[in-house]
């Protein structure tokens, strides 16, 4: 690993293949208009979880961001987890203190305060499309706001459907529709959940969790059936912003 500049407070991402990093320039940019000359944010790219020991003894840090795959595997090396990250059961924030490592989650506060202004009355149940860690926030935000949903897999499992099953009674009865896969993802532009687009209407909300394009295919064709869109790009403002809250506490 690289040796990086001493400053008196590093943060930094933890995740694997992560150098587009929407954290990174969120941080470095908040730093400068701070004018916290003495902070750092970095990305640690770590080939396999079993390197995180290792990045803490070598690296003096103020504070931890987590990302895929890592959400779940970094878990054990908490010493302690707040009542929401337990409860999904992923870490994406973590806090340094005299009681060592405590793990939170903030991606489910980002997701609820950037979901719910978007909320109708007619948008009564969820779909969520993928089952990796992302869509346990999701699931825990319908949880708490009592909104029953469903997750959709490409492999069929209890209690879950799988894309094949999507038909028009699922998609009209479902006015939420929230991409946690990373289908779509930048370079792959072009790519988008493979679900019946024809049946969406002016009463859907569809809700992506990527930021990177702006505008993927599975929002843009939503737009064309004038449903609510929404991209992943609040939902980390306002998880960011609540991570800084943390490592100020």
């Amino acid at each position: 690993m690289e040796k990086i500049e001493k400053k008196e407070k590093r943060f930094g991402l933890v995740g694997k293949d992560i150098s587009y990093s929407f954290s990174r320039g969120y941080f470095s940019e908040k730093f400068a208009k701070l004018n916290l000359a003495h902070y750092s944010y970095e990305n640690f790219d770590l080939d396999s979880i079993s390197k995180f020991k290792r990045l803490l003894k070598e690296n003096s840090l103020s504070g931890l961001n987590v990302t895929i795959p890592y959400k779940e595997l970094v878990i054990p090396y908490m010493d302690d987890l707040d009542e929401t990250a337990a409860e999904i059961g992923a870490v994406n924030t973590i806090q340094f203190s005299a009681n060592g490592l405590k793990g939170y989650n903030t991606d489910a506060y980002g997701f609820q305060k950037s979901l719910t202004v978007h909320l109708k009355e007619y948008h009564k149940k969820a779909l969520i499309l993928g089952t990796g860690g992302a869509s346990k926030a999701i699931a825990h935000v319908f949880k708490k706001l009592d909104i029953p949903f469903v997750l959709v897999s490409r492999k069929a499992k209890k209690e879950q459907l799988t894309y094949q099953e999507l038909d028009k009674k699922i998609i009209e009865k479902y006015q939420i529709i929230v991409n946690c896969s990373p289908v779509g993802t930048h370079p792959n532009v072009f790519e988008k959940p493979n679900i019946p687009y024809q049946y969406l209407s002016k009463n859907h909300l569809l809700f992506d969790l990527i930021y990177n394009p702006e505008k993927t295919a599975f929002l843009k064709e939503g737009e064309e059936k004038g449903a609510t869109i929404q991209n992943g790009l609040p939902m980390l403002s306002f998880q960011a912003e609540k991570a800084w809250e943390i490592w100020n506490s």
